[in-house]
């Protein structure tokens, strides 16, 4: 048991601080200290001692949030304006304060915490007295960029799946300041939107990038001169960057990283572990709190905390952002079937275009949020990217069933072709239609085969396989396929009519009542 909680228990049983400190071999005014911290914690104390021991020391000894307030948000957009102020003749704090005040007369700080502030900020910016790995410590100079080794997930709300995300996380080793983001995949598209996003948050561009050997990044490891995946290098050219991978099995190239992604499984990782999240962007929006909470915290062995220190010596340093962000775009040409769909393999989903292109070639271009169909070099539709596998994204306007101009595909021409072919298949086909709330277009496939899957097959066994279907009501073409390939085998046989012996042992349905 941790001394922490020795003491807590000792205070339940109403113990003055000055035994507890005796008893338990603690300095009494460190006792004061947590006892404080107890006071003015949102749990009570017997909710404190039913914490495990790692979660109690972390919450009482992990440093104290720093500005969290609107007016903190506020001051932090003026600081770069202060300081440039500050440079000219004869203007003061107290007149920029009053100024400050003017401008923001229902949420602004007194002059005592605005000089306070503006003191804290100035003390992040001094230069760090230790020389220990300072060509790593410029502002602004490197992004440390790595994926976490665990990984955390939401409960699709469609399937009750629970999906693992990838958790993508940054440092600048300047002010160590972090970043979390989690995306779906380790793939490339997925980090380079990992990155992109980062960048945005920073409001900024480093010189460098420093990402670790994954798959994503670079394409061929090497000690010294590591080849880079194309797409990263067409990122760095877009941001005006360039990418040095550390080296293969030297984490100390990364350790700044490395040590965010430890506190990011204590500080955000630990404290959402009980939570349930419903959509990505929810499990973002939590960890985005959490990772300001820790930024905001005051260092254990600096007068300033992370954001303070980034905002005093990495954000000055950073290049400017592109006017647009950089995006990969993935070509492919895919034909468009008679339900007015096309299918897009990587994702296994289905995208509706206009009727008037069945049949043709279109070129189709994609990025990570959306899907451009181009015909004859005019654009025809534009979809949100959906990655619901085996699912259908559709615009009604598109389907041949909303148009008089088109009737060679509908529910009603297919329901007679296969009454024409077969009595039992047209009634197979009315089950599909009729018992299906999803537009029509969507079993026309399921229809072109069970029409060809007719004419290929024994007349005998395909009634017989149609007539079990519609008695278990399981009308699809994989399910009649199964059966005709079978020869319907073990349909219709007569159940056993075995029955045990009568004896004591059996103790009948009367004793269950």
């Amino acid at each position: 048991m941790s001394q922490i909680k020795q003491l807590l228990l000792l205070k339940k049983n109403g113990v003055s601080n000055r035994k507890a400190a005796d008893i338990i071999g603690m300095n009494k005014e460190t006792v004061n200290n947590y006892m404080n911290k107890v006071s003015a914690d949102s749990l009570s104390l017997d909710e404190l001692i039913r914490l495990d021991d790692p979660i109690l020391e972390h919450r009482l000894k992990g440093g104290n949030p720093a500005y969290s307030d609107k007016r903190f948000e506020t001051f932090k957009t003026l600081l770069p304006y202060l300081q440039e102020e500050m440079k000219r003749k004869h203007v003061t704090l107290k007149l920029l304060w009053e100024e400050y005040r003017n401008e923001h007369p229902d949420n602004h700080y007194s002059l005592t915490q605005f000089r306070f502030h503006y003191n804290q900020n100035t003390e992040a910016g001094k230069e760090s007295p230790s020389t220990i790995l300072a060509d790593m410590r410029t502002g602004g100079e490197k992004l440390f960029l790595d994926f976490a080794g665990d990984t955390m997930g939401y409960v699709d709300m469609e399937t009750g799946e629970v999906v693992q995300c990838q958790a993508f996380v940054a440092t600048l080793p300047a002010s160590d300041y972090g970043y979390i983001l989690f995306v779906r995949s380790q793939r490339t598209e997925d980090f380079v939107y990992a990155i992109t996003q980062c960048l945005k948050h920073l409001g900024g561009v480093p010189k460098m990038l420093v990402p670790d050997n994954l798959k994503a990044a670079v394409v061929k490891t090497d000690r010294y001169e590591p080849s880079l995946n194309r797409v990263m290098e067409d990122m760095a050219n877009h941001y005006g960057t360039v990418i040095i991978p550390a080296r293969p099995a030297h984490p100390k190239d990364k350790s700044n990283v490395e040590g965010t992604v430890r506190l990011v499984y204590m500080r955000v990782f630990a404290e959402l572990r009980n939570e349930t999240f419903h959509s990505l962007e929810e499990l973002n929006r939590a960890a985005s709190l959490k990772m300001k909470a820790h930024n905001q915290k005051r260092m254990q062995k600096h007068p300033y905390t992370r954001e303070e220190r980034f905002l005093a010596v990495d954000r000055p340093n950073l290049m400017p952002l592109p006017d647009r962000d950089f995006e990969i775009v993935s070509y492919t040409d895919l034909k468009v079937s008679t339900n007015c769909c096309i299918y897009l393999g990587r994702d296994q989903h289905y995208y509706t275009v206009p009727y008037q292109y069945i049949s043709k070639t279109a070129h189709v271009a994609y990025t990570r949020t959306l899907v451009k169909v181009y015909v004859d070099g005019e654009l025809v539709a534009t979809h949100i990217r959906d990655y619901n596998r085996g699912k259908y994204t559709i615009v009604k306007e598109h389907l041949a069933s909303n148009s008089r101009e088109y009737r060679g595909m509908s529910a009603k021409s297919y329901i007679e072709r296969a009454e024409r072919a077969s009595g039992i298949l047209g009634n197979v086909i009315r089950r599909i239609f009729y018992s299906s709330t999803m537009p029509p277009e969507t079993h026309y496939k399921t229809c072109d085969g069970l029409l060809n899957l007719q004419r290929s097959s024994d007349p005998a066994v395909f009634q017989k396989a149609c007539e079990t279907a519609l008695n278990v009501d399981r009308c699809s073409y994989r399910f009649i396929r199964s059966l005709v390939e079978s020869k319907c085998a073990g349909v219709g046989q007569p159940t056993s009519s075995f029955a045990p012996p009568q004896h004591c042992n059996i103790r009948g349905k009367s004793q269950f009542k």
